[in-house]
Formats: C-alpha cells, sequence, structure tokens
C-alpha cells in the first residue's frame, strides 16, 4: 500500500512538473524565421534578437529554426510562432492563412529590394541593364521554391519576357534551397546561371567568399518589397492588450549597430499588409498561390 501511495504520489508529481512546463513553454513569445542562409548564421543573428526582445519585452521570448520557407508558414498558422521574419511571398501566404495577422516591420531597404541575375564566368553573359534573352537554353537554379527574392520574382521577369515557364526555357532547371548556395552552384559551375537576393550577395562578396572572376552580376530586377516581421492578430488576447504594439515598437527601436548588420539593415521601419499587394497579384499571376 506505501508503495502504492508512494507511485501515485510520484505520478501526480510528474503530471504537475508536465503541466508547469506546459504552461511555461505557451507563455513564451515565439518568432522563426525563414531559412535564407545557412544555420549557423541564423541562429547566431537570431538568438541575439531573442534576448533583445526578452529585456524590450518584459516576457521569455525564444527562436526556433525551421529547415524550409513551407515550414515557417506552417509554424505560424498553426500557432507553433507568433512572429516571424519572413520574406514578401512567405509573409503573403502565412497573413492569408491566419486572421487578423499583420506585418508589423521592415528593414529600411525592403522596399527597395532587387534580384541579381547571376552567370558563370564560362557562359561569357556580361551585365547589362537589359533582361539577359541569351541565358536561354543555359541551366537555371532559383533559391527556395518559396523565395521571393530567389524565385516569385526572377521567375515573374522570365515569363514576361520569354512568355514561356522556365522549364520551357533553360536545359535544366534547379532549386537550391538558399541564397547563399545558390551562389556557390554558379560560381561552381554546377549550374550557369541563377537568381540571388541582392544582399545575400553583398554580404557574402564582403566576407571574401564570392570569386567575381568566376560568377559575376548579369542583370538587375527593378525594386520591390520584400522582407518583413509578421506577427499573429490574436497576440494582445494571448498576452496583454497592447502587447502588438509594444512588439512593434521593440523592433523599430532596435539601434544595436551590430545586430542590425547581421541582417543586414540599417534599421527597421514600419510596414503594412498593402505594402505587398503587389507580390500578392505576381505570384496569383504565375500561379504561386491559389
Amino acid at each position: 500500500m506505501n508503495l502504492l501511495k508512494k507511485l501515485s504520489c510520484a505520478t501526480i508529481i510528474g503530471l504537475s512538473l508536465i503541466i508547469s512546463l506546459s504552461a511555461l513553454a505557451k507563455d513564451s513569445f515565439v518568432f522563426t524565421a525563414i531559412p535564407d542562409q545557412d544555420e549557423s548564421q541564423l541562429r547566431e543573428r537570431f538568438d541575439k534578437v531573442a534576448v533583445y526582445l526578452s529585456n524590450e519585452l518584459g516576457v521569455e521570448v525564444e527562436y526556433i529554426p525551421v529547415k524550409s520557407y513551407a515550414a515557417a508558414v506552417t509554424a505560424f498558422r498553426n500557432d507553433q510562432v507568433q512572429l516571424a521574419w519572413f520574406g514578401g511571398l512567405s509573409g503573403v501566404r502565412a497573413r492569408s492563412l491566419v486572421e487578423g495577422s499583420e506585418a508589423i516591420a521592415q528593414g529600411f531597404e525592403d522596399p527597395f529590394f532587387e534580384t541579381y541575375f547571376i552567370a558563370h564566368a564560362s557562359t561569357g553573359l556580361k551585365n547589362s541593364s537589359d533582361f539577359p534573352q541569351a541565358m536561354a537554353d543555359k541551366t537555371f537554379t532559383f533559391g527556395s521554391k518559396g523565395s521571393t527574392s530567389g524565385r516569385l520574382m526572377p521567375e515573374y521577369h522570365i515569363r514576361q519576357q520569354f512568355d514561356k515557364a522556365p522549364k520551357d526555357i533553360f536545359s535544366k532547371v534547379g532549386f537550391s534551397g538558399n541564397h547563399s548556395k545558390t551562389i556557390a552552384l554558379v560560381q561552381s559551375g554546377a549550374y550557369e546561371v541563377g537568381a540571388v537576393n541582392f544582399q545575400v550577395w553583398r554580404k557574402d562578396l564582403a566576407a571574401g567568399k564570392i570569386d567575381t572572376n568566376k560568377v559575376s552580376i548579369i542583370w538587375t530586377t527593378p525594386t520591390y518589397s520584400d522582407y518583413q516581421w509578421t506577427i499573429r492578430g490574436d497576440v494582445d488576447q494571448r498576452w496583454s492588450a497592447g502587447f502588438k504594439k509594444r512588439v512593434t515598437k521593440a523592433l523599430l527601436d532596435m539601434k544595436d549597430k551590430d545586430l542590425l548588420a547581421s541582417f543586414p539593415r540599417s534599421s527597421f521601419i514600419p510596414a503594412s499588409n498593402s505594402d505587398y499587394d503587389t507580390i500578392f497579384n505576381m505570384a496569383k499571376e504565375i500561379k504561386l498561390i491559389d
């Protein structure tokens, strides 16, 4: 009988601990980010963001990495995360799935985003203000299938210029998964041409990872709005009235130069859902959104 009592007590204590941990996890404000670079770089950046937000908001803030753009959208939809650093396309997709969700902040540079088309030196393609029609019949790699700068924008312009789908233009079409991999694949000659986020190109170039004798920019898209912080619409109910405004203020007030440089952004400015209407319309036009 004593043994049964001890086991019952242990069970109760164990269940209490599980319930307490679940409650603690529920009280944590969790965010993620699209995996546009390798995980170690993202972890270094966003762990620092989590510390900053914890200090500013007075609640436990946790960053969780995801393996794909689609996984970031799914985590947001399922309330596994309440805030996310999305690209234009992934943000539009996520907000369409979660009623009341809002784009609240973007980098100062984000309304003026660009995609670089890049080519291996063996192609003979050179930088020009004219769209590179001569890349037809070559091998081409996008970034992630869910990327704005690495997939949506380049595919939109390719279709506009050729009036065909990429598979009917290039001898081979690939998806590298992220921008740094796109650069590496074109630089190695594994693919002849690719499309990449201009910020990642500049960052990798400054880090000495790009050999411009092997790979170079051949065309730059017109500017468009891209990355943004998007928050779920129910955070005020879950934490406290005005919590969304406090998160927005914390992001807009981020001044740490090292932290901003890791994005890289010079500052964050206000954003709204309407800033990404063009992205939504383009995605519908080329059937990336139903």
